[in-house]
């Protein structure tokens, strides 16, 4: 009964204003031109119905002609014209590069009525029957709407055509291949690294008609139906929706009310459109499983290339739980992660996300990469087709068709899930597709129908994963009708958790070789993954000063540098180039927070000989820091200076601290002063001293105490001559006049 409903859902349609095919009327076809982007008349199919057709069937066609030409067209005719019959999806692959000339049969040339004026439309209406188009068996018809037209010099010529295909199915085959979904809501950031919004633009993604809009619309616009085994309505089939943290970060934010732009207060202008925006995307949660992307959905493989697997294990939704070290491994007590992305979801949506999944970025994963990713919790990875060197037996090419296989990691094997490269990339360029959005969803139904048809051993069917690129800008109405095809006959809606259950692919595992040296590879600008691992060694650096968990204190400068690392900037590389150039600003402007303060006459005096310097220490981080201080003097001579040790900063305080120091001479020191991590990074900018000092220090101490002493002795010697002379004076007063001495020594 589901799948009759799905076959009859409303689809979008124009008024018929083409009479019905008739024999009569038809022109000869005219030979098919080779230069059909000269054509002037573009065609877009807005409805083919029915999805599949039965033998005996109608085909209906209808769309819209539109002259991009500069001439005026008149007696306009179109017909559907059909290819050989084609029963594999290899065959279907191998005739998109030698494409089929449509000619094994042909309906009848219609009227368009009217003449078509350049820059003018027409919606037209085209029906024929299986017996008309000659379709003799199950199988897809290659298509060809042709359309011709008489010009200004009177020759009619083909001036438009659109390939598409129709399904002819008699029964569904015994066992369904399981179609299942994983739906990305991701952009690029939209924050500096010091975590203010750069710009608005978010705020026109989430209103009305932006991509992130288109994007929730999609899963708004699903069906819903009663299930078996269910009491209430939901969706008809189910969707995984892999979410980046950031973006629901950002967009909490911006509902909070008034928020800055480019540091201008208030000139945030998404705020109800956030807001409305969350609801909705809670709405959509409650119905569908969410998987947690890495915080600001990291490059991985860059980031690996890079010698960084630290910052991707940082990044993971587990991370809260899984203390690492800085090999990415996990440890205990170790420096815990900083954004906790599965935390965020869950508080903003209500939700408990899956953490166990990770959805690579680009499709593929170096096999050091995925050892990085299961260290961090990472239990099943999501590869695209290409990234395997059998992808063959995925697609169904080679056997029957599995999403399930297993990879060879660096610690062993990995299990994954394979999404179709060719389905996942046809969604994402839906809105581009020659002919329009319902072409596209006609070949995305057409290789699920071949697929399905296949004979397959195995009695678990087939799966098939579809994976939509990350920055993919769909229509609603088509990727939800694309969702809904996957309850048509012979398909079966199914969760990442039926496809990890079911059949086992036949790929052996290895990765298909990458191209170029790792970081070019990986996608990330060169230059801005140099600038990010400039900033992870600051950060590392600065980890070490830290006093307490350096995860917690770093947490915002770790959530800006998963921002940056994002492989949202792998098509970006100009801005990719200015994030990362900001990051590294912005990490390298947290050591000057931490400063000497200089006297405030850049100089110093010691009063004693063993007087200590006496420093300052400015820390404006809102974290304790522990410092090492370097004084430094000219030539080291007259002046020594002792050792501090580590100091401790509590955070945005002052804090003095005693340098020792030990004279061994008086005058004018030069001294220079820094502050260090205990790792050796410098902190803020070197402090230059003069240091004065007019005590005495041990050498002038003795050379004074000597001459002292010398002066001393000469004093008392002089006193003592002194005395002497008095006494000799007084004793000649003495003598009687007349006296005469005799000599002291004989003069014979």
């Amino acid at each position: 009964m589901l799948a009759t409903a799905l076959l009859t859902l409303p689809l979008l349609a124009a008024a018929p204003v083409a009479a019905a095919p008739s024999a009569a009327a038809a022109p000869a076809a005219p030979a098919p031109d080779p230069a059909a982007d000269d054509r002037p008349v573009a065609v877009e199919v807005t409805r083919l119905d029915p999805r599949t057709v039965a033998p005996g069937g109608t085909v209906t066609v209808e769309g819209r002609l539109t002259n991009t030409g500069t001439e005026t067209l008149t007696e306009l005719t179109l017909r559907l014209q059909r290819g050989a019959v084609v029963t594999t999806r290899a065959e279907l692959l191998a005739a998109d590069a030698d494409p089929d000339p449509v000619t094994a049969g042909s309906a009848p040339f219609a009227t368009v009525a009217g003449e078509l004026a350049p820059g003018d439309e027409v919606a037209f209406t085209y029906t024929a029957t299986t017996a008309d188009l000659g379709m003799d068996r199950d199988g897809v018809h290659p298509l060809l709407l042709n359309v011709n037209a008489t010009g200004p010099d009177g020759g009619k010529s083909r001036v438009g055509e659109v390939r598409t295909s129709v399904v002819q199915q008699t029964a569904p085959p015994a066992t369904a291949t399981s179609v299942a979904w994983l739906w990305p809501l991701v952009e690029p950031t939209h924050r500096d690294a010091a975590g203010g919004f750069a710009d608005d633009d978010l705020a026109a993604e989430v209103s009305a008609d932006g991509r992130l809009d288109r994007a929730l619309a999609v899963l708004e616009r699903l069906p819903t139906a009663v299930l078996p085994g269910a009491v209430e309505p939901g969706p008809v089939a189910p969707v995984t929706l892999a979410v980046d943290p950031v973006l629901v970060e950002e967009l909490a934010l911006m509902a909070e009310g008034p928020y800055a732009v480019a540091g201008q207060e208030g000139a945030g202008t998404g705020t109800e459109a956030a807001a409305a925006w969350l609801d909705r995307l809670r709405a959509v949660a409650a119905d569908h499983t969410v998987v947690a992307l890495p915080y600001g959905d990291v490059d991985a493989d860059a980031l690996q290339s890079a010698g960084l697997p630290a910052v991707v294990t940082r990044s993971l939704p587990r991370a809260a739980q899984d203390p690492v070290d800085g090999d990415g491994g996990a440890v205990v007590g170790g420096d815990s992660p900083g954004p906790a992305g599965a935390d965020l979801l869950a508080e903003q949506l209500g939700i408990e996300p899956r953490t166990d999944l990770a959805w690579a970025a680009g499709g593929s994963l170096r096999a050091d990469t995925l050892a990085t990713l299961a260290d961090g919790g990472v239990d099943t990875v999501v590869l695209d087709s290409g990234a395997l060197a059998a992808a063959d037996a995925v697609l169904g090419l080679d056997g029957g068709a599995a999403a399930r296989a297993t990879v060879a990691g660096d610690d062993g094997p990995v299990p994954a899930l394979v999404a179709d490269g060719r389905l996942s990339d046809l969604v994402g360029s839906a809105r581009t597709t020659e002919g329009g959005v319902r072409v596209a969803e006609q070949r995305y139904l057409a290789e699920l129908v071949l697929l399905s048809q296949q004979p397959v051993a195995d009695p678990a069917g087939q799966s098939v994963l579809v994976a939509p690129p990350r920055d993919v800008d769909p229509d609603p109405d088509a990727v939800a009708a694309m969702i809904t095809d996957t309850a048509l006959p012979g398909l079966r809606p199914a969760s990442l958790a039926d496809l990890a259950a079911g059949p086992l692919s036949g790929a052996d595992g290895a990765l298909a070789p990458a191209d170029g040296d790792p970081p070019q590879a990986a996608g990330l600008d060169p230059a801005a993954l140099a600038d990010v691992a400039a900033a992870v060694e600051l950060r590392d650096d600065l980890a070490g000063a830290v006093v307490g968990e350096p995860a917690d204190a770093l947490a915002p400068y770790d959530a800006a540098t998963a921002r940056a690392a994002s492989a949202s900037w792998r098509g970006d590389p100009e801005g990719s180039r200015v994030v990362a150039a900001d990051l590294r600003a912005t990490l390298g402007g947290l050591r000057e927070q931490v400063s000497l303060l200089a006297p405030v006459e850049g100089s110093y005096s010691l009063a004693s000989n063993d007087a200590p310097l006496v420093l300052t220490v400015q820390n404006d981080l809102p974290f304790a820091v522990r410092v090492l201080v370097d004084v430094r003097t000219r030539d080291n001579v007259g002046l020594a200076i002792g050792d501090v040790g580590v100091l401790e900063v509590a955070p945005e305080q002052r804090t003095t601290l005693q340098v020792p120091t030990q004279l061994s001479q008086s005058g004018r020191f030069a001294v220079t002063a820094a502050l260090t991590t205990p790792d050796g990074g410098r902190l803020g900018d070197p402090v230059a001293i003069q240091v004065r000092s007019t005590t005495y220090g041990t050498i002038s101490l003795s050379i004074t105490i000597g001459a002292a002493v010398l002066l001393g002795l000469l004093f008392l010697r002089r006193g003592v001559l002194f005395v002497l002379r008095r006494r000799r004076g007084a004793a000649e007063e003495e003598q009687p006049e007349g006296t005469v001495w005799p000599p002291s020594r004989s003069p014979v």
